[in-house]
């Protein structure tokens, strides 16, 4: 009977289940504090998810498996970012180039420092180079990682990781530095904290959130395009 109630749990609707039930505990826990910064969704789901296949000895492969479903969701709901910055399509006009410019001198600052300070820390060329693709969504750090020689488990986790905090932390900050256009806003914070960021200003403001969703697509993009060029040079 045990064995029977084990495997149970360790089925792919069971761990499905947990991780909706982690990210609707994390949506509750959003809406009793006002939507307060700290109260990310996605937090109680990676902890949920995280504490249900370290008791149940499941193998990540196995986890990744049976949550196939929400990572083929996560495509259409990426694409569907662009609903509101088609809203938005007017306040493109007089910003697309310096628009184009801050993604790209981001992009580079983003891999070079990253590089740079692990080196100075006496961290080795593999962390290095996991750590290079930082600022990218999760699918792109995986594949340039690897193609770089990284590590993209490691990766995936620096990419998660930097997107929660800057979605925690960025809105603040940018207020402290008094940046009060929604759209530097928007790009400021979708170029480093991707989807969860983008989902995180939407809430904020449609325009800061349309602009998110773009940003976060032109840095993939962007990364894409750099890291290898850059790492002629970094290695």
């Amino acid at each position: 009977m045990r064995d029977d109630l084990l495997e149970l749990a360790r089925s792919p609707l069971a761990l499905l289940l947990v991780t909706l039930l982690g990210y609707q505990a994390g949506r509750w826990l959003q809406a009793r504090t006002g939507g307060h910064a700290l109260a990310q969704p996605v937090l109680p789901a990676i902890g949920a998810a995280g504490l249900a296949i370290t008791l149940l000895d499941v193998e990540y492969v196995d986890y990744r498996d049976a949550t196939e479903l929400i990572a083929f969701w996560l495509g259409p709901a990426t694409v569907a970012l662009a609903i509101p910055l088609h809203r938005q399509a007017d306040r493109l006009k007089g910003f697309v180039v310096p628009l184009l410019v801050a993604i790209v001198v981001g992009a580079a600052t983003s891999i070079v420092t990253a590089v740079l300070i692990a080196r100075a820390l006496g961290a080795d060329e593999v962390l290095e180079k996991t750590l290079a693709t930082k600022a990218a969504t999760t699918p792109v750090a995986i594949a340039l990682t690897q193609s770089l020689g990284g590590i993209p488990p490691l990766a995936a986790v620096f990419a998660i990781g930097i997107g929660i905090f800057s979605a925690i932390t960025a809105p603040a900050t940018l207020n402290l530095l008094r940046v009060r256009d929604r759209r530097a806003r928007g790009l400021a914070v979708g170029a480093v904290s991707h989807g969860i960021g983008a989902s995180r200003m939407l809430r904020e403001d449609e325009t800061e959130g349309a602009f998110a969703g773009l940003a976060m697509g032109l840095s993939a993009l962007a990364i894409s395009l750099l890291v290898p060029v850059l790492a002629l040079v970094l290695f």
